[in-house]
């Protein structure tokens, strides 16, 4: 028996070293969630963004209800360009901070408004103690280009924006903030046509992007469109 001792330790040793490393027994959601544009814009185009002003409300909210129904504890986090709200509430004359509160306290989530792209990299970096809770997913909903997330789009300027989060602004995330096997995707348009390939640079997770234009809709997720005999498709970088 003594002389087999050696020999089990070592196939234990071996065993261990073997194990795959485990995956985090939780993980927080992360869905970020930009503003909607203004007719006082959009009213001249012959194709107007953003009919309804919860279009990427509502679709983070789908979002959310497939979350809960896979993980009724899941830890789920929005994070919400709040001027953008404001701003389209005097349009609507209403007050539409209580409706995305109300999104809040159906889903118990957690929610925080943000007005800037380093607002959304700090809370990435240490919203939370990432050492217990790493981001397990990231997802935008929201205006966007080929380079950067554009949360006030035809907002504040027709056809552009000046608050927004940048392809080369990445680099300023911790890559450590995210679980092993981590997922993220924009829902936005054209992210998969450079910027997925700059977050996998900067934060080690692959990023699910467009090739083309998504289209907001009422009762399911964005879909992908065709645009100027482009063929849309969904890309990893």
């Amino acid at each position: 028996m003594k002389r087999l001792l050696p020999l089990l330790l070592f196939l234990v040793l071996l065993l261990v070293r073997r194990a795959p490393a485990a995956t985090p027994a939780n993980g927080e959601y992360v869905l970020l969630v930009g503003g909607p544009s203004l007719m006082v814009w959009e009213k001249y185009k012959q194709q107007p963004h953003d009919h309804w002003w919860a279009n990427f409300i509502r679709a983070a909210r789908i979002r959310t209800e497939q979350i809960r129904a896979t993980d009724p504890n899941a830890k789920i986090t929005w994070l919400v360009y709040g001027p953008g709200y404001k701003d389209r509430g005097v349009q609507e004359k209403m007050d539409l901070f209580g409706f995305i509160d109300s999104v809040r306290d159906k889903f118990n989530l957690k929610l925080v408004y943000v007005s800037k792209g380093d607002d959304v990299i700090n809370y990435l970096n240490s919203g939370q103690p990432r050492d217990s809770l790493k981001v397990a997913d990231f997802e935008y909903f929201g205006h966007s280009n080929a380079k950067c997330f554009m949360f006030d789009y035809s907002s504040n300027i027709e056809s552009a924006c000046k608050a927004w989060l940048h392809e080369d602004e990445l680099r300023k995330i911790n890559g450590r903030v995210f679980a092993r096997g981590a997922f993220a995707k924009s829902w936005g348009c054209h992210t998969g046509e450079s910027m997925s390939k700059k977050w996998m640079a900067a934060t080690g997770v692959p990023m699910w992007g467009v090739i083309g234009k998504t289209q907001y809709m009422m009762d399911e997720l964005p879909v992908i469109v065709g645009q100027n005999g482009v063929s849309p498709k969904w890309v990893t970088r």
